[in-house]
This record gives C-alpha cells, sequence and structure tokens, in this order.
C-alpha cells in the first residue's frame, strides 16, 4: 500500500476471544503508555507489507496472542500531527498466546463488549467495537 508522502498506512483488529460463559465474548483492549489511552492492536505498515499482514503481526507484537482474521471492519480516517492517517481493520478471534508488557504496551485487559467499549478512550475505537458485534452478528446468523 502507498499514498502520498504524508500519508501515514497502519493496520490492526479488533481482537476478541470466546468467553466461558455460553455464548459470551470479550474483547482484548490495549494500554499504550506514550500516548495513556486505551485501544485496539494497531500499527503502521512495514515496506511492501500488505495492511493484513501487518493487522497480524501488530496483534501478535503487542499482545502476544496469535489470532485468525475474519471479516474486514470499517477503515478509520484521521489526523495525527498534520498527517493524514488510514487505519483498516478486521475483527480477528485470538487463539493462544501470552502477554508480555513492552515498550508500546504495558497492559492488555479482556473485557465484555460494555467494559471494554466503557475502557476504549477514542470514540473512532467505540464504534469499531459495534461493528465487530455486528459482523459476528452477521456470521452468527448464516
Amino acid at each position: 500500500m502507498t499514498g502520498p508522502p504524508d500519508l501515514i498506512s497502519a493496520a490492526g483488529c479488533v481482537l476478541w476471544r470466546r468467553a466461558p460463559i455460553p455464548g459470551g465474548l470479550e474483547v482484548c483492549v490495549v494500554h499504550r503508555p506514550k500516548y495513556d489511552d486505551w485501544s485496539h492492536p494497531k500499527g503502521k505498515l512495514k515496506r511492501g507489507e500488505s495492511a493484513l499482514a501487518a493487522a497480524v503481526r501488530e496483534v501478535g507484537e503487542e499482545t502476544g496472542h496469535h489470532c485468525v482474521p475474519g471479516p474486514p471492519l470499517p477503515t478509520a480516517h484521521y489526523r495525527v500531527g498534520g498527517r493524514h492517517k488510514v487505519v483498516h481493520y478486521w475483527a480477528a478471534e485470538a487463539t493462544h498466546g501470552h502477554f508480555t508488557p513492552n515498550r508500546e504496551v504495558d497492559r492488555v485487559r479482556w473485557l465484555p463488549p460494555a467494559e471494554a467499549r466503557a475502557r476504549l478512550t477514542q470514540v473512532r475505537d467505540r464504534e469499531l467495537l459495534d461493528d465487530l458485534l455486528t459482523a459476528l452478528h452477521r456470521v452468527d446468523e448464516s
């Protein structure tokens, strides 16, 4: 993916797993100490890397979990430091892994959707959580 020189291309996932209660699920939110915020795992694309490959890589780097990507979610567009940022997202089910705090992410939380929604800092991340729930509902119906 390439674009204008002032474009920041990134990708991420709204990571989820099945909860121990029947029909329940939990969503992973990450705390980034640099920004002191709670968000979904995401990061910049490396040169020549596809957005989906970057999203899966970022989940692993930030949460320590492997995942199976699912349906694409809406792309986020916003400005950061005067530059346009585009973040491609996917729903992704966590399979296995273990979180180890690192420089980018010092905490992760697996929360029921309502609690995750309340914890997320940015409105756009809350909207992505809603999009995940809609996408998973569609999959359950098919």
